[in-house]
């Protein structure tokens, strides 16, 4: 903003122009934490779907499998909830949005990550062979 200082209009037109110099200030600065969020929920995704023999229950790959899955908006409002314990408005807070609109996204994210999980085609399968078995 003081590189172009010679921009700002003079008298009472100055404050409204400075309002939204600041407004886009906080958008840049809130996109990138938004970036910031989705960069670091990529790793603990990959961190959750990594596990050595014996040490994770059982049904934790096809979780890690349905959350990679997911879309990126999904994932970045399930992340901090989930697995950073964080409340809605701290989440509001990082992704830049009102806590209502991060109670929605976490509802349809929680909703279509749920649905995944029925859906696996691997547990379908799965359910499947055991349906088989106790038939014999």
């Amino acid at each position: 903003m003081w590189r172009r200082l010679d921009d700002v209009p003079a008298g009472e037109s100055a404050r409204p122009w400075l309002f939204g110099v600041a407004r886009r200030v906080l958008a840049n600065h809130h996109r990138g934490e938004r970036r910031h969020t989705a960069l670091t929920a990529r790793p603990a995704s990959e961190l959750t779907a990594f596990r050595h023999p014996g040490q994770e229950p059982a049904g934790t790959d096809a979780l890690a499998e349905a959350f990679a899955k997911l879309p990126d908006g999904y994932r970045e409002v399930l992340s901090p909830a989930d697995w950073e314990g964080l409340s809605v408005a701290e989440i509001a807070v990082v992704l830049g949005c009102s806590a209502n609109a991060v109670r929605i996204r976490l509802h349809r994210a929680r909703r279509r990550l749920a649905r995944a999980l029925r859906e696996d085609p691997a547990r379908r399968t799965s359910r499947a062979h055991v349906q088989e078995g106790d038939l014999a």
